[in-house]
């Protein structure tokens, strides 16, 4: 069973909108929106067959259709109010601009910031070279150490031959 199809309408702009729908619902979907055009008064039902015709020929497919010509909807619009001259423009206020601010305490900042670098780097080298001349130092004691150990122990090589050579007399 084919459901009845009915003519809707509503404006946009210039022009009518015409659909031929089973149901206001989708009437609206044809249209493209979800607001309810019919209960706000903007979409109606239509019922003269020279405006149904072109809608039941092409049913869901939206028909637009002019209110009139030019000339017609030019002379439909409100005459124009008498415009009021318009008035001076008014000077405009200016808050006075403030002053701007002083470099001074942020020049310090990073000077200050550099001297503590600076200071920083020499406390650096300076350790760098303490620590190289204690190095050296040390070498220098190792080394010292290994010939006293080997003068002690050529002596004591020495001392132990004549020793043992005493030994050896003494039992006979």
């Amino acid at each position: 069973m084919m459901a009845i199809l009915k003519v809707y309408r509503t404006p946009i702009g210039f022009h009518d909108a015409y659909v031929a729908a089973p149901s206001q619902k989708a009437a609206l979907a044809a249209w493209g929106t979800t607001h309810n055009l019919f209960a706000r008064g903007v979409a109606e039902i239509v019922t003269d067959p020279e405006l149904t015709a072109e809608a039941l020929a092409a049913p869901g497919t939206v028909i637009k259709r002019s209110r009139g010509t030019a000339a017609e909807q030019i002379a439909a619009l409100p005459p124009d109010a008498p415009r009021a001259k318009a008035a001076a423009p008014k000077p405009v206020k200016r808050k006075p601009a403030a002053p701007r601010p002083h470099r001074k305490p942020l020049d310090a900042a990073e000077a200050a910031i550099a001297q503590a670098k600076e200071r920083h780097d020499a406390a650096a080298r300076d350790l760098a070279a303490r620590l190289a001349a204690l190095q050296e130092e040390r070498q220098t004691l190792d080394r010292d150490h290994r010939a006293e150990i080997a003068r002690l122990e050529e002596a004591r090589e020495r001392v132990a031959a004549v020793y043992e050579e005493a030994t050896k007399a003494w039992r006979g």
